[in-house]
């Protein structure tokens, strides 16, 4: 049962401390931990009344990933696999897990990692047992090992096995 993993595992944010057990989270929703919203500054005499509309709020540039037709914002870690979880220690809030088909079970439970660091992108082999081929615009096909690491751009695709593709799309406004 999922619960029994996350039993004694505790989500801390990094940057304030502030920590949860995990086994008092609902996975089921989005939980975005420690990051907060980002608002437009306004001067003190130039507050919106009921009449006025509301200020515009800034917005976060993500990147998206694209598996199938399923589009996701790299908004948060993401762990893909055919049977995804989390792993026990979460630094970084509690990541989206996406799942995908593998028939042939060419594709790991916890394949890889897909992550937003800044302006990069980052793609973790999650120690997968068929590895993954990863095909950057204007560059040479190359396998992504067992462990490794790599910094993509948009336009990648990343085959996973069983021909499950992810794509990473250009940054948007969220």
């Amino acid at each position: 049962m999922q619960d029994d993993i996350f039993d004694d595992t505790i989500i801390a944010d990094a940057r304030s401390g502030d920590s949860v057990a995990a086994a008092e989270l609902d996975f089921a929703d989005t939980i975005l931990i420690g990051i907060p919203a980002a608002v437009e500054k306004i001067p003190a005499g130039e507050l919106p009344t009921e009449e006025d509309d509301l200020p515009p709020v800034d917005t976060v540039l993500h990147y998206h990933l694209r598996i199938g037709v399923t589009v996701v914002a790299l908004d948060k870690v993401a762990y893909i696999g055919r049977k995804p979880s989390a792993p026990r220690v979460m630094l970084d809030g509690v990541p989206r897990l996406i799942q995908v088909p593998s028939p042939l079970r060419e594709v790991s439970s916890t394949h890889i990692e897909v992550r937003q660091r800044g302006s990069n992108v980052v793609l973790t082999d999650l120690r997968s047992t068929n590895g993954s081929l990863i095909n950057i615009p204007g560059r040479s096909p190359r396998k992504l090992c067992r462990g490794e690491s790599l910094v993509v751009t948009a336009g990648t695709l990343v085959d996973i096995g069983d021909g499950n593709l992810v794509e990473i799309l250009p940054m948007q406004r969220v």
